[in-house]
């Protein structure tokens, strides 16, 4: 069988090349096995195709969405079919029954954004709803942080269209007792019929019923996901005795087989249309009740006391999230509502109608609490600020996985679910066990609906731990058994618990869950291995020593991480970098755009850790694959902030590239020429006339960009006939008002060379709000020999620097930078390469500043005012610069840009703008370069008011501005130049 024919059958795409298997080979969870390969179906005929060709071929076939599943669900050795890059439309939405009809490859928050005019939500909530997709929730029955009010996905799922084994499609719906008799009754021998009949035979048997329901978890418990769903298909034919009377959806009173395929995990057909019931929008009255505790113990009796008062979520961080925070960029910022040293938060959300209802339900908890004796504070977070709270709760997962070192809390016995009254005695005995272990744990999430995210920290490079792994997983099977609980409240069975279902149901019970796979799926053709016939849980792990010991002789300081590979294996596979465009933020921008795998974070950092850990000789650092999916890295820096996991692709990238070039032992000339072009700008400054002319003359630049590897469609960089410094020197500065004191100017190779008089408008700008500039004698800021990873090269600039500026540079006197990428470097690259001088380079960056960032704090000590500036009204659309996004903080740009009177500024939520320095100007990128600006920043830029002025302080975020869509854009300080003119 060759697998590539299959390509000429189909309008979509196929891949079976080692990049994309390796990509493919792992998801969120701790499983690694390598497909045969990939195939992105364009429609239902398409997935008919594959679904036959298949068969014929003895393949089995893995449906996956956006890869987020913990548990190994979309881990095998068939071929992977992923519907997340064109099964993603909106099909229909009906306002009046309230249900959507949607494509499984949509992503659930572009659902909500799209019902939000409406009115309407689909109420399951993932912490992963920016880039989960509907029928990932499908497979996985997924829950949420909400799920104490609206349930899970079987709770909504309404109708689902699916394509069996045979290539035939069958509706899953809601009939009556006679619909349901009609189907199994009719002659016709088709395998719907079939299915109805054998399943009703299955379910009818009074025996069969009876091991269903003494085995099967506790029916007041929400959260059962283990298992195939057989209690909820035996309450449709037993007359629904478990369904309230008062029941708002009639279709739960009758029989459904979407009960049993929420949750199933593509084990028994293939997903191609889903419709959901949907939910009006909560009341917009918001209140978090952070309530900080002393003790683990007494968030599992405090519970207890919200749970009585209503509340739509009551979820947990321990002290472990707490802690991981403070070193990640962005939850940093989301943090800020802790008080004091908690060993754990519980999180009480309240809605209501009016702040007043809300603050009454809170100070009635918080009595009780208090006369419980729980909690030492109780934080109440409104409106707004609710959103980072809840974003700091979400990261968890990825937080987690940044613990240095090998050893992580690991995805083993983290969806156990059970009733929340027996939680306290649950955790007692799950933390003696851990003690028989001698094992510390993480503990977060859905304590309200009595499932906790247990996650034991162990190193599975070990095989101590690989069987420890295993012990713990039977033994909390046991414990959960013991509480008529379930193995999973959530996240599936998968490869991580299936093993263990007959351990939990009984061996008679586990026999009617093969029975339903063989009546569905004979040929076991869809996602084998998964809830029956599951192989040991502890194979085919995905972490595995280096033969190559990759910690020694980095360029970068990876102390931190515990070293480069460590760095790497941050990356959990949880997939923020998967996140839709509409979501704010810049990660990932080249997934974004292409929505293929190979442009995510999580798809460099999985070939880089499969490809540098296999490897044992000079090879590893040749590797084409590693080369291939690196080069569309922009190096935008929004992973940094972004990933909750503190993924860097940028340095990542960076210093795989510099033992690249030291293996092959030279580098690349278009690569060297676009490092060395400041020396090359340097050297022209002596004939700026005729470097000019060859640059922009169309012969003689059509050379130039063919050497140095530019697109045609690219200018090449003109430089100034006379340069920032030398123009600085014969500046006479005349300082406006009484003198506020000197600052430094840091002139950067781009400022210097190709905008200088951008930078003699820095100087007025400084001198008209009363202080003196002077330019500190330094080099080049190293930028572009960073962005080609000749990181050496930075090292030798980065170490002049420092001793250049350390001891001109004080908080009194602080550097400021006008380039965002430029001074930036500082903070970032300047501390881990530095070496010798890191603790010099870590007090040198805390003084030097972005011009805003300066500017807004003069203007807090009150030496900037309003009466410096012009009154006139004036529109601003601000497109902000990647790295001082991921670096510093926008927000202090838009203030500064609005605090002259009558100033409105609109920030544009995107990511990178596509250029990112050189990125853009080469050939093989242009194209990426501006499908990139074409998703948000040009369109909106081209839709702007004639007399909007449009501002972007990065210079190749200008010039990408510029190209796209011809509009000159200010750079800040312009802006605010031209708001000083009071004539």
């Amino acid at each position: 069988m060759n697998l590539s024919n299959l390509q000429s059958l189909i309008k979509g795409e196929l891949h079976t090349d080692c990049l994309y298997r390796t990509l493919y080979s792992t998801d969120a969870s701790a499983y690694c096995e390598e497909p045969l390969g990939i195939a992105y179906p364009k429609d239902s005929d398409d997935l008919r195709t594959i679904i036959l060709f298949a068969k014929k071929h003895n393949i089995s076939l893995i449906p996956r969405a956006a890869g987020t599943s913990l548990a190994g669900q979309v881990v095998g050795k068939g071929l992977v079919v992923d519907i997340s890059k064109y099964f993603n439309k909106i099909i229909e939405v009906n306002v009046k029954e309230r249900s959507v009809r949607v494509q499984p490859g949509v992503v659930l928050d572009s659902l909500n954004l799209y019902l939000k005019p409406y009115g309407l939500f689909f109420s399951p909530e993932t912490s992963t709803s920016n880039r989960c997709c509907i029928g990932g929730m499908v497979g996985n029955n997924s829950c949420g942080s909400h799920s104490v009010i609206y349930g899970n996905t079987r709770d909504h799922l309404l109708e689902a269209n699916v394509l069996l084994d045979d290539g035939s499609e069958m509706c899953l719906k809601s009939l009556s007792q006679q619909e349901l008799k009609d189907k199994c009754t009719q002659n016709d021998d088709t395998r719907e019929n079939y299915i109805y009949r054998e399943m009703l035979n299955l379910l009818g048997d009074e025996k069969n019923r009876k091991l269903i329901d003494d085995n099967f978890p506790d029916k007041k418990l929400k959260r059962r996901n283990t298992g195939y769903a057989l209690d909820e298909l035996v309450a449709g034919i037993t007359d629904n005795k478990n369904i309230p009377e008062n029941s708002n959806h009639i279709q739960d009173r009758k029989f459904n087989f979407c009960k049993l395929l929420a949750g199933s995990e593509g084990t028994l057909a293939f997903i191609i249309e889903i419709k959901v019931d949907l939910t009006p929008l909560p009341p917009k009255e918001k209140l978090l009740l952070c309530i900080h505790c002393k003790t683990l113990e007494e968030t599992f009796h405090a519970n207890l006391i919200a749970l009585k008062h209503k509340p739509s979520a009551v979820e947990l961080m321990d002290k472990n999230i707490v802690e991981l925070s403070k070193n990640n960029i962005t939850q940093h910022e989301n943090r800020k509502f802790i008080v004091g040293d908690p060993a754990a938060i519980l999180i009480v959300e309240l809605n209501a109608e009016s702040k007043e209802e809300t603050d009454l339900n809170a100070d009635i908890i918080e009595k009780e609490m208090k006369e419980a004796g729980f909690g030492y504070a109780f934080v109440r977070v409104y409106g707004n600020d609710t959103s980072k709270v809840w974003a700091l709760r979400k990261a968890a997962l990825g937080l987690l996985t940044s613990m240095p070192g090998d050893a992580k809390p690991f995805s083993v016995i983290e969806d156990t679910a059970v009733l929340p009254e027996l939680l306290p005695n649950y955790m007692k005995d799950f933390g003696e066990m851990l003690k028989r272990h001698n094992l510390s744990c993480v503990y977060h999430a859905h304590i309200g609906s009595g499932e906790l995210h247990l996650r034991p920290i162990l190193n599975l490079k070990q095989e101590k731990d690989i069987q420890t792994f295993r012990d713990i997983a039977k033994e909390t099977a046991q414990l959960v058994k013991k509480y008529k609980g379930s193995l999973s409240g959530e996240h599936g069975d998968g490869r991580l618990r299936g093993e263990f279902i007959p351990l939990m149901f009984g061996e008679e019970t586990y026999q009617l869950f093969k029975k339903t796979k063989d009546i569905w799926d004979p040929s076991h053709l869809f996602n084998p291995n998964k809830i029956v016939d599951t192989p040991p849980m502890n194979g085919y792990l995905r972490y595995v020593k280096a033969k190559k010991n990759l910690t020694e002789n980095t360029f970068y300081d990876f102390s931190k991480q515990k070293g480069w590979l460590s760095a790497i294996e941050q990356c959990n596979g949880a997939a923020d970098c998967r996140k839709i465009q509409e979501v704010i933020g810049g990660m990932c921008p080249t997934f974004r755009t292409t929505r293929d795998e190979r442009f995510s974070t999580r798809g460099r950092a999985n070939i880089l850790r499969t490809f540098l850990t296999q490897a044992n000789d000079k090879s590893i650092f040749k590797q084409k694959e590693i080369l291939e999916i690196l080069s569309t890295c922009l190096s935008c820096k929004a992973c940094k902030s972004e990933c909750p996991s503190n993924v860097d692709m940028t340095q990542l990238k960076a210093e795989f590239l510099q033992h690249y070039y030291e293996t092959i032992h030279h580098i690349p000339f278009k690569q060297f020429a676009v490092a060395n072009f400041d020396n090359i700008q340097a050297m022209a400054t002596v004939i700026p006339d005729i470097y000019n002319f060859f640059g922009q003359n169309k012969l003689t630049s059509s050379i130039i960009k063919k050497a140095v590897g530019f697109a045609p469609e690219r200018s090449i960089p003109k430089i100034e006939r006379k340069t920032l410094r030398y123009q600085f020197k014969r500046y006479s500065q005349i300082l406006g008002k009484t003198k506020q004191g000197y600052i430094y100017l840091f002139a950067d190779e781009f400022t210097n060379y190709n905008d200088a008089d951008l930078g003699i408008q820095a100087v007025k700008l400084l001198n008209k709000l009363g202080y003196e500039v002077m330019i500190p004698k330094h080099g080049v800021s190293g930028r572009t020999y960073l962005s080609k990873g000749m990181v050496k090269a930075a090292r030798k600039v980065i170490k002049r620097n420092i001793l250049f500026l350390k001891d001109k540079i004080t908080k009194e006197t602080p550097l400021i930078g006008i380039e965002p990428s430029c001074i930036l470097s500082f903070r970032d690259e300047y501390i881990s390469l530095s070496q010798e001088l890191q603790e010099d380079a870590k007090t040198l960056s805390g003084n030097c500043l972005l011009i805003d960032e300066f500017l807004w704090k003069e203007i807090e000590k009150g030496k900037i005012s309003k009466d410096d500036f012009n009154q006139e009204t004036q529109k601003i659309l601000l497109h902000g610069h990647c790295y001082q996004k991921a670096l510093a903080k926008i927000d202090i740009l838009k203030k500064v840009l609005e605090f002259p009177c009558n100033r409105n500024v609109e920030l544009i939520e995107t990511g990178c703008c596509g250029m990112a320095g050189a990125f853009g100007y080469e050939k093989k990128n242009y194209s990426l370069s501006q499908q990139i600006g074409e998703q948000k920043l040009f369109p909106t830029i081209r839709n702007k008011e004639t007399s909007t002025i449009v501002v972007a302080p990065g210079m190749s975020c200008r010039t990408q501005i510029h190209d796209g869509t011809g509009v000159n854009a200010l750079h800040p300080l312009q802006f605010l130049l031209n708001a000083t003119d009071k004539e």
